[in-house]
């Protein structure tokens, strides 16, 4: 009898045995978890705080703002619940902080300001910012979009701004690259960065006839395209005239026998 309490005994501290391992190991899985969805979250804060940081750098309609400030919001909330409760009081000033920032933007008119003024910066670090900026926001408000958080209507003006930015963006860097391959007498390249913009801009042009960046960029390109023909022409060496014959070498050459 004693023996087979034993027994049970024991099988009884290993199935306490099993169930503390059980425990703890879903214990540690779902830290695990919870520290990758706070690592999730984070990166999708810092993300979002880093473009719309860089909105001033092109022309930025409010509807973009309230997305990124709507977005920053909701990152931050996860994150609340996620972190540990010394980090918890900072979230919470930035929620209080961003929801402010959301109702002065939804009570305000909308703004969409015309990309028609936008210039290229002359800066060459700042230009790569630009399009990274560009490239991340459409994958925002896609996802935005996708999630149903933004209105198709707006979802559509705001890609096509976009698209429209990070062509604008493609041609002029294009067009200032011929220039300075132009000037540097690299004519080949210049004309072939030339004639790839004019091809750009002319498939876009049957999309979008009306636009008048394309006009205005097609004949600029067009225009130097010729300055580049001529500057090649001119650069040929001339072809070396022929040999006026002195009147005396005429007078004693030999006779040509008929």
């Amino acid at each position: 009898m004693a023996f087979i309490l034993v027994l049970v005994l024991i099988g009884a501290l290993l199935l306490l045995v099993i169930g503390i391992n059980a425990l703890q190991q879903q214990k540690q899985r779902a830290e695990a978890l919870r520290r990758t969805e706070l690592t999730r979250q984070r990166a999708i804060l810092e993300e979002t705080e880093e473009v719309l940081a860089n909105t001033g750098m092109f022309p930025c309609t409010s509807h973009i703002n309230l997305a990124l400030y709507k977005r920053i919001k909701e990152a931050a909330q996860q994150a609340m619940m996620l972190c540990n409760a010394s980090q918890r009081a900072d979230y919470e000033r930035r929620v209080i902080d961003l929801d402010s920032m959301i109702n002065n933007l939804q009570k305000s008119p909308p703004q969409q300001p015309s990309i028609e003024n936008f210039r290229l910066p002359d800066n060459d670090r700042q230009i790569l910012v630009l399009v990274q900026t560009l490239k991340k926001l459409k994958a925002i408000i896609r996802d935005e979009h996708n999630k149903g958080k933004m209105d198709p209507v707006v979802f559509a003006n705001e890609e096509n701004r976009i698209n429209s930015l990070q062509l604008r963006i493609n041609v002029d860097s294009m067009m200032s690259r011929a220039r300075s391959a132009c000037y540097m007498k690299q004519y080949g390249s210049s004309r072939q960065m030339v004639t790839k913009a004019l091809g750009t801009l002319n498939t876009i042009k049957g999309q979008t006839p009306g636009d008048p960046f394309i006009t205005r960029k097609v004949e600029e390109a067009k225009q130097l395209l010729e300055e580049i023909n001529g500057a090649v022409k001119m650069a040929q060496p001339s072809a070396p005239k022929p040999k006026e014959e002195d009147d005396i070498d005429v007078l004693f050459q030999p006779k040509k026998k008929w």
